[in-house]
């Protein structure tokens, strides 16, 4: 019976992952196609493994589709050298871009601290990750707030020393195994926000800049 139900899960999984290329492949040449339909056969595999999962994958995806127009390189799933995981890593020439999805989901046990920890998990996320590209953004549906603290908003040089103590005050909350470190915050960089449509399949992308005068406006209501 559990064998019987993994394979409908499976199937399940492959059909909205081929329902959603068919859909975002409508208007682009043969190689594109053929590009996020790899991506596409990569999340059914790691699927199987169960090392993904559906709502992640689909925002993966979409995500992907112009970087791809962009003449990027995409791989989704990609281990980095240090055996951290990255949700999108696109190559162009010399140049590297790391993007990751952030679904909304908050785990059960965050049930009552959920702004804190969003806003410590992005702040992680930021710091860590951007270290190990040219460029950074973070994906989200439009559903979806990303909690950023305004020091991310800003070139390195204008993060003063408290700002820095901080948001590394905040991150050792969640996360000390390894710890973010006040260097990683202080020079990491955030070049954009890419808002979801998962329903149409689209994207459009903000600087960060744009997306806390967006925050403001919503804080004022």
């Amino acid at each position: 019976m559990a064998g019987g139900s993994e394979d409908v899960r499976y199937s399940q999984f492959e059909a909205d992952i081929q329902d959603l290329l068919k859909k975002i492949c409508v208007d682009v040449d043969v190689e594109v196609k053929r590009s996020l339909y790899a991506l596409g056969e990569r999340l059914v595999e790691l699927y199987r493994r169960r090392l993904v999962k559906i709502n992640h994958s689909v925002m993966e995806l979409i995500c992907s589709k112009p970087l791809i127009l962009r003449e990027y390189n995409v791989d989704v799933e990609y281990v980095l050298d240090s055996g951290l995981i990255c949700d999108i890593y696109a190559v162009k020439g010399e140049g590297v871009l790391i993007v990751e999805v952030e679904t909304g989901y908050t785990p059960p046990n965050h049930a009552l601290d959920p702004y804190t920890y969003n806003k410590a998990r992005i702040s992680s996320k930021i710091a860590r990750y951007s270290s190990y590209a040219n460029k950074f953004g973070l994906a989200t549906p439009a559903y979806n707030i990303l909690q950023i603290p305004q020091i991310f908003s800003r070139p390195p040089r204008y993060r003063s020393d408290e700002e820095v103590k901080e948001i590394k005050q905040l991150c050792d909350l969640y996360y000390s195994k390894p710890p973010i470190t006040a260097e990683q915050i202080r020079v990491a960089n955030l070049q954009s926000i890419n808002i979801l449509d998962v329903d149409n399949g689209r994207t459009r992308e903000i600087d960060p800049e744009a997306y806390q005068n967006l925050l403001s406006k919503i804080a004022n209501l």
